[in-house]
């Protein structure tokens, strides 16, 4: 980045971190703008440069989340069994979490300390992850050649993998987790999803009806 988008990404970082810290110390709700800015010494003006509202700016984060796993599970083979394909890009996803939260381990703990405490901010959330599990759902079955429309399997794949990474990404705002904590808890919830079940059960078609037609999976 050059001098000034460098200056901008400073500007947007501090907004952030001072956001947050305000959040967790008084609430969201009796957090205001003017609080943020003049925590940074900005102006409210500046603060509307950068963000919509408080609540865009707590949800900021999720955005990029949503670029990262929807790239990395178009990055996988194409001939991936889905299931695989899924929890692959997941452990791209949280490796990229590790990576991107090097320079601040503890804000991503913030961030999710704070929007795990206040239930708008978690509807909101869950609005936004819908959103990606849209785009999940249409990536596996694009994969598979089947229409979603009419075989459930691949909504139902994606939202049993990202349900399981929800509750691994669980952060009480009254408990001491770390970074390192937070992943390792995403990284086991996918080994038990792994362990639960079989990846032939997905191995799915249509048929000329327009039936879905199952491969068969070993026993066991």
């Amino acid at each position: 980045m050059g001098l000034r988008e460098r200056k901008k990404h400073r500007t947007r970082l501090a907004l952030c971190d001072a956001a947050f810290e305000l959040f967790l110390e008084q609430g969201f709700e009796s957090t205001t703008v003017d609080q943020i800015a003049a925590a940074v010494d900005v102006s409210p003006r500046t603060f509307f440069r950068y963000f919509g509202s408080k609540e865009d700016l707590a949800l900021d984060y999720t955005v990029e989340y949503d670029e990262l796993i929807t790239t990395a599970l178009a990055a996988r083979p194409e001939d991936e069994p889905p299931f695989q394909a899924l929890t692959n890009a997941y452990r791209t996803f949280i490796h990229a979490l590790e990576v991107g939260a090097a320079e601040d381990p503890a804000r991503f703990v913030r961030q999710r300390r704070v929007i795990e405490g206040n239930p708008h901010l978690m509807a909101a959330s869950f609005a936004r992850m819908a959103e990606t599990e849209k785009k999940l759902t249409a990536e596996i079955a694009r994969r598979q050649g089947t229409d979603p429309e009419i075989d459930q399997r691949p909504r139902l794949l994606v939202a049993f993998i990202t349900a399981a990474i929800r509750v691994g990404s669980e952060c009480p705002i009254e408990a001491t987790t770390s970074l390192a904590e937070l992943l390792g808890k995403m990284e086991s919830v996918l080994s038990l999803v792994e362990q639960a079940l079989d990846p032939g059960w997905c191995q799915f078609s249509l048929g000329s009806s327009g039936q879905v037609a199952t491969k068969a999976s070993s026993p066991g």
